[in-house]
Parts: C-alpha cells; sequence; structure tokens
C-alpha cells in the first residue's frame, strides 16, 4: 500500500509539473504542426504606431476629421470613431447612413450600428428606429448591459432608457424617394451606388441619388497604442422589414482585436455575413499578412464561392493592423477609403479590385 501510495503521489507530482511547463508554453505562444512554440506579437509601446484613422468612402474624409479632433489631441481612440461616425449619422443628404437614410419597403428608417474596443469589449443595435446616432446606442450597449447586440423595440426602449431623444428619422426627401420606389417596387441594389454625387440622382434617377446598400466603416489606433472601430447604416434601401446585413455584426461588418489589428466592411452585407469577414480579415493578419493580402484574400473567399453572382455585387474589406499599417481590397472597382494622420488629412484612396471595371 505504501507503494502505490508513494507512486500515486510522484505520478501527481510529474503530471503537475508538466502541466506548468505545458502552460508555460500556451502562455508564451501558440505551437505549430510540429508542436514548437511560435512567438506571438511582441508587446508594442505608442511609440512604434502610427496615430491613424481610416474609413470607408468618401464621406469617411469629413467622419476622419471629427475622430482627429479627438486622437490629435491624445484621446482615445474608442471616442474618436464613435465621434467620427457621427457626422455621417447627422449627414441629411447620406442617404445610406444615419438620419438621411432611405427606409425599407414600408417606409420605416431602420439603423444599425456596432462598436468594438481593443480588449474585445463591444456593443451594436441593429433594426433601430427614431434615434439618430446608433452608434452611441451601441456604446451604452458595450458599457451599461452585459449583452453585446440589443434589437428593434428593445433597442429603442433601451435608447429613450438611456436618454436619447426620440424622432422621425424619414427625411422629406427620402419619403419622396420611396414613393417613387413604389410606383415599381423593384429591388435592384446598384454597385458602389454610394460614389453617386448626393442630390444629383443615381443610377435609378430616383431623388438624392441611390444609396441602397452601404455603410461608414471606422478603424482608428490612438496615441496610447490602442485600436478601435465602428460601423454604422442604415441598410439597404427598400429592405423587407426586419432585413439586419453585416454593420452591427461583430465579426462581419467589423472586428478588432488589440493585438493583431481590426478590419470593418462595406457592401452587401449578406456576403459579409456568410464568411464571417471582419473577423477573417483580422485573423489573416494574425496568421502573418498585411491588411491588404488580408482583405484580398477575404474578397477572393466570397468569389470563388460566388462566381457568377459576384459580378453582380459589391464587398469591400478595409483593415489596419496594430503598427497603423492599412490595406483595402474589393470585388468590383470603385472603392476608396480615407486615411487621416499627422501627415494626410484627406487623403481618399482607390481600393484595388478583382474586376477593374464594373459590371453595373
Amino acid at each position: 500500500m505504501t507503494d502505490r501510495r508513494q507512486f500515486l503521489k510522484a505520478f501527481v507530482l510529474g503530471a503537475s509539473a508538466s502541466m506548468l511547463a505545458w502552460g508555460g508554453k500556451l502562455a508564451a505562444g501558440p505551437l505549430n504542426r510540429s508542436g514548437k512554440l511560435v512567438a506571438g506579437p511582441a508587446p508594442r509601446t505608442p511609440a512604434t504606431a502610427a496615430v491613424r484613422v481610416v474609413s470607408t468612402w468618401d464621406f469617411g474624409v469629413a467622419a476622419n476629421r471629427a475622430a482627429w479632433t479627438i486622437l490629435g489631441k491624445g484621446g482615445h481612440a474608442l471616442d474618436a470613431v464613435e465621434l467620427g461616425v457621427q457626422v455621417p449619422e447627422s449627414d441629411l443628404k447620406n442617404h445610406s447612413v444615419g438620419k438621411g437614410g432611405y427606409p425599407d419597403r414600408d417606409g420605416h428608417v431602420t439603423l444599425d450600428a456596432s462598436i468594438m474596443d481593443a480588449d474585445g469589449s463591444c456593443g451594436a443595435v441593429a433594426a433601430l428606429e427614431h434615434i439618430e446616432h446608433p452608434i452611441s446606442v451601441a456604446r451604452r450597449v458595450m458599457e451599461r448591459t452585459p449583452h453585446v447586440l440589443l434589437v428593434g423595440e428593445g433597442a429603442l426602449q433601451f435608447a429613450l432608457e438611456q436618454g436619447f431623444k426620440k424622432q422621425d428619422l424619414l427625411t422629406p426627401e427620402a419619403e419622396q424617394a420611396w414613393h417613387e420606389w413604389l410606383k415599381t417596387a423593384k429591388y435592384n441594389p446598384s454597385i458602389n451606388s454610394e460614389v453617386h454625387d448626393y442630390g444629383k440622382g443615381g443610377s435609378t434617377g430616383m431623388p438624392g441619388g441611390v444609396n441602397n446598400h452601404d455603410t461608414i466603416g471606422m478603424l482608428a489606433l490612438d496615441a496610447h497604442g490602442k485600436l478601435a472601430g465602428a460601423c454604422t447604416t442604415s441598410g439597404m434601401a427598400w429592405k423587407m422589414r426586419g432585413r439586419v446585413g453585416d454593420s452591427p455584426i461583430i465579426g462581419a461588418g467589423l472586428y478588432v482585436d488589440g493585438e493583431v489589428g481590426g478590419a470593418t466592411s462595406t457592401g452587401v452585407g449578406e456576403e459579409v455575413i456568410r464568411n464571417a469577414g471582419s473577423f477573417l480579415v483580422v485573423e489573416l493578419m494574425r496568421q502573418g499578412r498585411s491588411p491588404h493580402e488580408a482583405c484580398k484574400e477575404a474578397v477572393m473567399r466570397i468569389v470563388k464561392k460566388r462566381r457568377e453572382a459576384s459580378k453582380t455585387l459589391q464587398v469591400g474589406f478595409l483593415a489596419m493592423n496594430r503598427d497603423g499599417e492599412v490595406g483595402a481590397y474589393a470585388i468590383q472597382h470603385g472603392f476608396s477609403y480615407a486615411v487621416c494622420d499627422a501627415k494626410k488629412q484627406d487623403a481618399l484612396i482607390p481600393s484595388q479590385s478583382v474586376y477593374t471595371t464594373s459590371y453595373s
């Protein structure tokens, strides 16, 4: 019996030592297929990172300027992205984001938004009505509830409890466009509709242009070396009542990992959701790809799965890694993104794409 007890004691002590040694390896970094330790990301100090904010489309320029009023003074990325995307949310000429957004086929303006910090904290709202700044409600969800996503009437109830003011979001211009659409009630999203000049009519000739499937996604890196992201939209114009796209879905329209980088998406949300697009981009960067390479690979996965459909739809990804390196890629020609830092304030950069000429 004594020998057996001594054996068990020795076994337990040996196993514990092995587990501690194994745990040490896991703490230091992941293992490759051969069982060898792979070094994880090196610790970053603020001095090694570039303070920068990037966002999708040309309306991202004005959004970036607002974000820079915080970043340029050493403020935090989370505050910057919230303030930045509030600009298009309040822009009545922007028919794919916020208060000026086109309604669903029943005439309801519903808004989606998400926000995410470097440590994985996140919040989102979907199908929210009557609130001008869904991004701020999303932040309250993150900071004041145990949840990530609130939707519909529950999201509105929460917003009102938090002091947000209820208002009618259907503008006269958007209502006029909706009534014009009702004459035919044809649902035909247009590629890169968001690049049409506001107020000049889009590809369907409706008043105020056609922004029927877009969003603003923003990523920021602050002087403290912290990343944050935000994404907000009014979704597809004339969508089915209750439709929700990728923008409020963490891992689809937005994903941020402070040890790696962040990504956001634009275009047809259903395609992004099917591929967990922004999460995929961040994981590809974790594997060593640059932001541009990661965005391109994520786009190509959509194209390979949806070869014919991809000729008539747009999806684009925008990413920034933890050192401030930026990259983007899209299915269709025409996607652009805005960059703002200490050296350039209003840069608008055309993204590379699978198709150099749109099929639309």
